[in-house]
């Protein structure tokens, strides 16, 4: 199977896993559904910026999963960004997990914080490295800041700029490394933001029918 058939067929199976989100979190996704839809239909754009501690694993997935979610739905007013309180690197074994659910990744600029250029859906192509969630990379102003870990949630109780904060937090796969479970719990987390991401952009385009 080819990578854009892969990852076609991880999308359908991750949307199928809508059952399986429980109560307290579909709550929290249908919450930021309704409001990422009301800022669609008033204003044509919304902007999100996914912030963890590290900008290496759980808001790389977040920013790559809503990326593609946001494509899968045909929502082309949807910008996605990704940012940390510290700047370290895209973690290797979350490439790999991305690797895994069909993404080509190519390396556009080497060195100890590389940029990671993602193939995803109809072939379009995502640029990612780490950085600071204030990188002049990322919007400035008017943004749905999403914290993606609980240290950045508990460091940035405030962020400026964001037109809106909400807490989405998952557990780190970090945890895991150098073990012989690392894949495993690097392809649960891929699997798991991308499932909550891809059935909150699917209750935005309903909202929006």
């Amino acid at each position: 199977m080819s990578g854009a058939a892969r990852l076609a067929d991880y999308v359908a199976t991750r949307l199928r896993e809508a059952a399986a989100i429980g109560p307290a979190r579909r709550q929290q996704l249908d919450d930021l559904a309704a409001d990422l839809a009301d800022r669609l239909r008033q204003r044509g754009r919304v902007d999100l910026v996914f912030v963890c501690t590290h900008n290496s694993r759980r808001s790389q997935f977040a920013q790559v999963w809503a990326w593609t979610a946001a494509r899968h739905f045909g929502l082309g007013g949807v910008g996605s960004w990704s940012g940390g309180t510290e700047v370290t690197a895209f973690a290797p074994e979350a490439i790999a997990a991305l690797e895994r659910a069909g993404f080509a990744c190519r390396t556009e600029a080497d060195g100890a914080n590389p940029v990671r250029c993602l193939q995803g859906l109809g072939g379009a192509e995502l640029r990612c490295w780490s950085k600071r969630f204030t990188d002049r990379a990322n919007p400035r102003s008017d943004f749905v800041a999403v914290m993606t870990c609980s240290s950045a949630d508990a460091a940035c109780p405030a962020v400026a700029g964001a037109a809106r904060r909400v807490p989405l937090v998952y557990e780190d796969p970090k945890v895991a490394d150098g073990t012989p479970q690392a894949a495993a719990t690097y392809d649960a987390r891929c699997a798991e933001i991308a499932r909550d991401l891809l059935c909150t952009f699917g209750r935005v385009a309903a909202r929006l029918a």
